[in-house]
């Protein structure tokens, strides 16, 4: 048996260690970035278990809360709110014709575009988004409150500066 084939049986078998290249090093700014990326995820996932529970009692989740919101000015077709939402228009699509098929939204003609249609509450789909809105309004000021508004606005100058450094066209790709 060849030893790299010795060493991933070892490693399946839990039979001592397996060569591993070291992590490469990074400058510190790129350790800071590192950092700040793994906060974000944990950002993301705890912000969409939040979401769903604010949407729970409307019979709803977060993500058809975003697109309910998506909808609610009616002049965004489903592709805006996918680009919006930084989301794959397909995903959007999916979740506002199950809003359709339950009566919350419905599509309208676009003056703009003849096949891609507006997205727009009915009048269940707009109470529906006022009730979650109502419990996010409460939980939102809570929790401003506690983290502070000076530094959340600090916070959101650096996220809005790392989103347009990972949106601006890297060289070589």
């Amino acid at each position: 048996m060849s030893r790299s084939l010795q060493n991933r049986q070892d490693a399946v078998n839990g039979a001592g260690p397996v060569d591993v290249a070291p992590r490469p090093s990074r400058t510190p700014a790129g350790d800071a970035f590192s950092r700040f990326a793994i906060l974000v995820f944990r950002l993301s996932g705890a912000l969409g278990a939040a979401g769903d529970a604010l949407a729970r009692p409307a019979g709803q989740t977060s993500a058809r809360w975003q697109v309910l919101a998506g909808a609610e000015s009616g002049s965004m077709t489903v592709a805006d709110i996918a680009r919006m939402l930084g989301l794959q228009r397909q995903s959007i699509q999916r979740v506002a014709d199950l809003l359709e098929g339950e009566g919350l939204v419905r599509y309208v003609e676009n003056p703009r575009h003849r096949r891609a249609m507006l997205l727009t509450l009915t009048e269940p789909g707009a109470s529906t988004l006022r009730s979650i809105q109502e419990a996010q309004r409460v939980w939102a000021d809570g929790l401003g409150g506690t983290v502070g508004q000076a530094k959340l606005e600090r916070a959101t100058e650096t996220l809005e500066a790392a989103l347009r450094a990972l949106e601006r066209p890297r060289k070589g790709s």
